[in-house]
């Protein structure tokens, strides 16, 4: 029986884990980020790894640095066949890539080389791609550079938001990962080098790229809040408050007006004009200070003063 060692932290990773348990892998650690204080009211909440991990009684290791030796040489110390590592968020020092004796292979939700980074799915779905897929690849100390083993593509659907995706991902890499492993220990495997020069990447997103841009096209206005929802959610702004605009439909208009102008109001929405003729109708939403609502409670309530003309920015 092969003793692995797996390192992750959110729930992207958690089917992958159990995939190795089910699998009967002897899983001797799971490796995963410290508990951070989550929600208005800070509390300390452990990553779903973590919790999954302690339903099955394995070892728990949460070092805020893999790369300092005091932390990577515990690692190293249990003897690993192989370290399994699925959005993780930390880069392994080389001393520790080097000590299991297949090496550390890396679960990652894109179809390597593009879309290197933290934020694949997010990335993937904004810029409006019709796939994706999740790969299997050597880890390496360069960013998701590592040589690759297997891929599988997934189709996004134009219904598709980061929620719906994620979840596809999850549990399309768990079963490759399945497949992926036995030829491995078998040495059945021929890794493939990435081609650096046709890298693309995805890296974390940043508060500033939250805000919709309404001067660009309908279409990557729809992608940009689809690529968002439900974390971390676009926003707009109103009367200089920030609202969250969780969801929103394309609506095909002639009706002229500026970039960000309300255009049209309906019972459950409000249309925004974009960069061409196709119109946002936003249909879910959260006005600064008050509880996420659908377009038809806003329009009855903190949005009833709301009318065509209005700006959004």
């Amino acid at each position: 029986m092969k003793n692995i060692v797996f390192m992750g932290t959110p729930d992207f990773a958690v089917p992958v884990l159990q995939q190795l348990i089910n699998d009967q892998y002897n899983v001797i650690a799971v490796v995963t980020q410290p508990d951070r204080p989550k929600g208005r009211k800070k509390v300390l909440t452990p990553p779903p790894v973590k919790v999954e991990a302690e339903k099955h009684k394995i070892p728990i290791y949460q070092p805020e640095k893999i790369r300092l030796e005091e932390e990577y040489k515990k690692i190293i110390e249990l003897q690993p066949d192989l370290i399994v590592t699925a959005a993780f968020g930390q880069i392994l020092p080389k001393s520790l890539l080097d000590a299991p004796k297949y090496g550390c292979v890396n679960v990652h939700a894109s179809l390597l080389p593009k879309l290197r980074g933290g934020a694949p799915i997010h990335y993937s779905i904004i810029q409006g791609e019709a796939k994706t897929g999740v790969t299997i690849m050597y880890m390496v100390e360069k960013l998701d550079a590592g040589d690759i083993l297997t891929q599988v593509e997934v189709e996004i659907l134009e219904s598709d938001h980061v929620g719906t995706l994620h979840d596809k991902l999850s549990v399309a890499g768990s079963k490759l990962l399945s497949e992926t492993l036995p030829l491995l220990f078998e040495g059945k495997l021929n890794a493939i080098k990435q081609n650096d020069d046709e890298a693309t990447f995805a890296y974390n997103i940043k508060r500033e790229q939250e805000k919709i841009d309404w001067s660009k096209d309908g279409e990557g206005i729809y992608n940009h809040i689809r690529g968002l929802h439900p974390w971390p959610v676009a926003y707009t702004t109103l009367d200089g408050q920030a609202v969250k605009v969780w969801w929103g439909e394309k609506i095909s208009t002639t009706k002229s007006g500026n970039p960000g102008e309300v255009i049209h109001i309906e019972n459950d929405g409000f249309v925004v004009k974009t960069g061409n003729n196709i119109g946002i109708k936003i249909t879910d939403l959260q006005p600064a200070g008050k509880k996420r609502m659908t377009g038809e409670q806003y329009l009855n309530g903190a949005g009833s003063a709301l009318k065509e003309g209005a700006l959004l920015d």
